[in-house]
């Protein structure tokens, strides 16, 4: 009995196929976060037809090529050769061969390697597809209760505390709600230097472990957040996007970056309260009663 799954199947397949020309496409598959059920009838299809899948981790993407049945040769392009290895490729393409490009998880690029190749086959003029499917980006997104109107994806964040609160603190104001990834072992000290730069009362989600069985999406207070992963183990396993509500224009405009106080600071060292503030109101944009008040405060040795 021939079904509408059967049907669909075959028009993918015939698809793809009839696409292929004398020169070969690259294809940029989404593959599951977690969840192996978490692909596109397309991406399986493709996997299945293309000559070669370039993947991050040969060793880790394996593993649904099996589930799926897939006996594809496998290449390995990951953030030590792809330079090198995206050239060979782009050769391969250029003879008519067809390249699908995947990462050990969800849309290839987002933080991912792949760039240089995208880039040169681009540059070539040849085709790169796009085969749509799971993001964790997104994903997270999607469930966070956050406005998503408009949003920053930060990717990872630096590695040194001095550098994450220098990133949080250029963020401190930000309207848009800004995202970033991050591993389980920083997950605490993310955390720990966001609340020093960030009010404890902002919102943030915390999602972890996306699609699989012990996902987690908690959407809290930045310092509740911070007591829940540092009381609960289980909330320092895994891999985490974290998202941060932006300021509101109220709070926004009620404070200051560290940066902007520093010129607040030098500015008392050499001139009066009153032409300190005129000069600091000019150079950072910061409101007026907001610098007086902070100047009044440094004067008194309280923002000391």
């Amino acid at each position: 009995m021939i079904t509408h799954g059967f049907i669909f199947k075959l028009k993918v397949i015939l698809m793809e196929v009839s696409n292929f020309n004398s020169s070969g496409k690259l294809y940029v598959v989404a593959t599951p976060i977690g969840n192996l059920a978490d692909i596109s009838f397309r991406a399986v299809e493709v996997l299945k037809v293309v000559d070669l899948i370039a993947a991050e981790d040969t060793r880790h993407v394996i593993m649904l090529l099996q589930h799926y049945g897939i006996t594809n040769k496998l290449f390995s392009l990951h953030q030590h050769n792809e330079d090198k290895a995206s050239l060979v490729l782009l050769e391969k393409l250029r003879e008519g061969q067809s390249i699908a490009l995947v990462s050990d998880a969800g849309t290839p690029l987002l933080s991912d390697p792949g760039m240089p190749l995208v880039k040169m086959v681009k540059e070539a003029g040849l085709d790169v597809v796009p085969i749509p499917g799971a993001c964790a980006l997104i994903t997270a997104l999607s469930a966070s209760g956050l406005p998503v109107t408009q949003f920053a994806f930060e990717g990872f964040l630096p590695r040194t505390s001095s550098a994450r609160k220098t990133f949080f603190s250029e963020r401190l104001n930000s309207q848009k709600t800004w995202v970033f990834y991050e591993s389980c072992h920083r997950i605490l000290a993310s955390l720990q230097d966001m609340a020093e730069v960030l009010p404890l009362d902002r919102e943030i989600v915390i999602a972890r472990e996306l699609t699989k069985l012990h996902e987690t999406i908690v959407k809290t207070s930045l310092g509740e957040a911070l007591d829940l992963v540092a009381q609960n183990e289980n909330m320092r396993k895994g891999e985490f996007v974290v998202i941060v509500d932006g300021a509101t224009i109220d709070k926004a405009e009620d404070l200051m970056t560290p940066e902007q106080e520093k010129v607040l600071r030098v500015l008392l060292k050499e001139c009066s309260i009153k032409s300190a503030v005129a000069m600091a109101v000019e150079i950072t944009g910061v409101r007026k009663k907001v610098l007086y008040q902070a100047a009044l405060e440094i004067g008194s040795g309280k923002g000391a």
